[in-house]
């Protein structure tokens, strides 16, 4: 619930009043579980994060061709949004304002590091085009996948498969080599 009032308010924009309003508890209750609105912004970015890492420790993301790998890495990454999509919105909207969120974003270019390597092993396998940067092509594809946040609604319809499926054939239809 508190990662509900961060996305909508803001998390500077939210105070420890609003939170206990919006989960329908004293602020002193909220205080006897956690010291303050930080560990509740921590709580939340982990949420996110440690799903990624989940999956990055997978035997899938770091065994067989680097382009099924890096496949599986997307198309796990959007069931990750799907699944917690509350969560990696509030992730995608910080800004390093604190040390919880300097935190997280670090993280989330530990993160970058490992898709990078991995575009990098595909294009030297030649499975995808090595004349573009690695680093420029895990934005663009991290930026497909985290635009999902802005548009998608689970009441629609769409699973995370159906989401990921399209997403692929998308990016690798038009990325991968002649010969890949």
């Amino acid at each position: 619930m508190a990662v509900g009032v961060f996305n909508e308010r803001g998390y500077d924009g939210t105070s420890m009043a609003e939170l206990a309003r919006a989960l329908g508890v004293t602020k002193s209750a909220i205080y006897y579980h956690v010291p303050g609105k930080e560990q509740l912004l921590a709580r939340a970015l982990d949420r996110a994060l440690d799903g990624l890492f989940a999956m990055v420790a997978d035997p899938r993301a770091a065994s067989g061709a680097a382009i099924d790998r890096l496949e599986w890495v997307l198309r796990q990454s959007v069931r990750i949004l799907v699944e917690r999509l509350p969560y990696v919105t509030l992730l995608l909207r910080v800004r390093g304002n604190s040390v919880t969120e300097q935190a997280a974003l670090e993280r989330r270019r530990e993160f970058d590091r490992f898709v990078s390597h991995l575009v990098k092993e595909a294009a030297a396998e030649g499975s995808i085009r090595a004349d573009v940067d690695p680093a420029l092509v895990t934005r663009l594809l991290f930026g497909a996948v985290n635009s999902i946040t802005e548009w998608y609604q689970p009441s629609r319809g769409a699973s995370a498969d159906d989401l990921a499926e399209t997403l692929l054939t998308i990016i690798f239809d038009g990325l991968r080599s002649p010969r890949g």
